[in-house]
């Protein structure tokens, strides 16, 4: 029957005029098509969509109803789907759905494209970040995606909303072809009640994941075989030729980049909790740099994990879930995201014992770049729904890989500035296709992946906020210490969690400071916990005074050579704040 339907689709699709690649898929996705079509007739639905208004929806946009399509599954339902039709997919020991990715294990970033549309030309922060593509070359993405989703057995739709608060938030709606993407997004996205979802009507957001099928290449502005597409007139991303998770999380993640301060409120890639006084903090910071860890805190509440909104009210996730990577993970260094690996929550590319199915969290033979997906409720100390006062303290946390920044600074309000735009880290090996092992780089607003608008935007935004509401700061460094990546060792967990403890105690409010060198920071002399020698990192430099003399001149030129990117619209004080040589 498949070889019928094999050479129809040759008829139907000659090579004349067509690529090679796109002559292939379009033939491949029609027989498939029709094979699927003849054996599915008389099946048994599996679930009903439950609205006729998501009937309407999908005929709307070109999905046909041959295939059961399964809306808000739940978890088990989803686990059996995974586990029957999706190669590679098994249980964990803890009751987790271990799921791979295939070749994709980390975002794309450079196959992120933004369509250039009239309603927005002028908002968007146009270059490396957000690379323009044609409405036309969109709607051939859009296309081959529809298409493909078509050709599968069964589809999965889930509909959720960004943001807990009820007067900011967005539906989206996720149509996809594997259990995985399904769960995923139900841990990700807030799930709505019964009565929620029976009124959800039109999304206002949604995403179209076909990554199984590879993009075309020859479609203008497209360029390889993965396209991560937005365009925010249709209201639609279009997910190709990359299975990794994640790009739906920060695909939703930069729709709110770029609603929230259309809307006049600040959205912030960083994770926040809550002490038993209601203080709020903010740790920004990018992938790697310890914002999951560090703020599942078992003696303060969990508001989120990554993605935040700043109100005239307060704070409050995005997200009604967590992504954290589970990379060396252990019970007795992070027991709250450890425990949070059981029924209903996904593990993506972990490698685990054939026999016993016990996930090996030390193996990186996949990639580094290890993640569990989890509903927030999974963690014993998180705040639902998830909102917050407003921040007395923000944490700006990095990863440097010089080994030359001190474990904890307290920052100037010009400083804090100057430090939130140039966003200075190391990006994490695996958290990006491409990046093997630890490599310095400046991410503005310690989140430049995500940003749609100029960050001098989401920059002139906090600093309002910090000036409204009297917060401190805090440069807090999580890299390396005694020496750069290869020489020296990571800062310990242990030190970390005692310099975070003595900012909320209000330790270092009180503390001694001392000037630190060419970055002009004040360090405290001494913290509960930390030896005094980490606190300085030209005294824990293992190596010779000139080559520590020689490293910290090295990263300062970098700062002062990114920062000039932002200058002209710095200012005098900001530009001030940086490094001195």
């Amino acid at each position: 029957m498949l070889r019928t339907s094999r050479l129809l689709a040759t008829r139907m699709f000659p090579a004349h005029g067509y690529s090679r690649a796109t002559v292939a898929c379009r033939r491949l996705q029609f027989a498939q098509y029709s094979h699927a079509a003849r054996t599915t007739e008389g099946r048994p639905r599996l679930q009903d969509t439950s609205h006729d208004n998501l009937s309407n929806w999908l005929q709307r946009s070109g999905l046909l109803q041959r295939s059961p399509t399964l809306r808000n599954a739940g978890p088990a339902l989803l686990y059996q789907n995974a586990l029957r039709y999706e190669p590679g997919t098994a249980i964990s020991s803890t009751g987790a759905l271990i799921a791979t990715s295939g070749k994709k294990t980390g975002r794309s970033p450079r196959d992120k494209r933004v369509v250039e549309e009239a309603s927005t030309v002028d908002d968007v922060w146009w270059g490396p970040v957000n690379k323009k593509l044609s409405p036309e070359s969109f709607s051939a993405n859009y296309e081959r995606a529809v298409n493909y989703l078509n050709t599968r057995d069964r589809l999965y739709v889930f509909d959720g909303y960004a943001g807990w608060d009820p007067k900011y938030r967005i539906k989206v709606r996720v149509v996809c072809a594997r259990a995985y993407h399904a769960l995923f997004m139900n841990n990700m996205l807030i799930r709505p009640t019964r009565e929620e979802l029976e009124n959800f009507g039109e999304p206002d957001f949604t995403i179209f994941n076909a990554g199984q099928c590879a993009a075309d290449p020859h479609v203008e502005g497209v360029g390889s075989g993965t396209s991560v597409a937005i365009s925010f007139e249709r209201k639609q991303m279009v997910i190709l030729g990359t299975e990794y998770a994640g790009e739906m999380k920060k695909g939703v993640f930069t729709v709110m980049h770029y609603l929230m301060p259309k809307a006049g409120v600040l959205s912030l890639h960083s994770s926040c909790n809550e002490g038993p006084d209601g203080d709020v903090s903010l740790f920004f910071g990018l992938s790697g740099t310890g914002k999951t860890t560090l703020s599942a805190d078992p003696s303060r509440l969990l508001i989120g994990d990554d993605e935040h909104v700043w109100t005239e009210n307060g704070v409050f996730n995005i997200e009604g879930g967590c992504y954290a990577k589970t990379i060396d993970l252990s019970a007795e260094k992070e027991p709250e995201i450890f425990n949070a690996i059981r029924f209903g929550s996904v593990l993506e590319n972990v490698i685990y014992n054939p026999r016993t199915h016990v996930a090996d969290y030390s193996d990186r033979s996949i990639t580094e770049n290890t993640r569990c997906a989890y509903p927030i409720d999974f963690i014993p100390s998180a705040k639902v729904p998830c909102v917050g006062g407003k921040p007395q303290n923000i944490v700006l946390l990095t990863c440097d890989a010089f080994g030359v920044l001190p474990p904890v600074a307290k920052l100037t309000p010009a400083q804090a500035m100057y430090h939130f735009i140039s966003g200075y880290t190391a990006k994490i090996a695996g958290t990006e296709e491409g990046v093997t092992e630890p490599e310095a780089t400046f991410s503005s607003c310690f989140g430049q992946p995500f940003l749609v608008w100029h960050p001098v935007k989401y920059a002139q935004m906090l600093a309002r906020k910090m000036q409204e509401n009297n917060v401190n700061v805090w440069l807090v460094n999580t890299g390396w210490n005694g020496g750069a990546y290869g020489a020296g060792k990571r800062i310990s967990l242990k030190y970390s969690r005692a310099i975070i403890d003595a900012i909320h105690s209000g330790e270092l409010q009180d503390a001694e400071y001392s000037t630190y060198g060419v970055f002009n920071l004040q360090i405290p002399t001494a913290v509960s916990n930390v030896p005094a020698k980490v606190l300085d990192p030209s005294r824990a430099w293992e190596g010779t005074t000139e080559e520590f003399n020689g490293t910290i001149s090295k990263l300062a030129h970098l700062f002062l050579a990114n920062f000039k990117k932002y200058a002209d619209k710095a200012t005098p004080e900001i530009i001030a704040a940086g490094p001195r040589l």
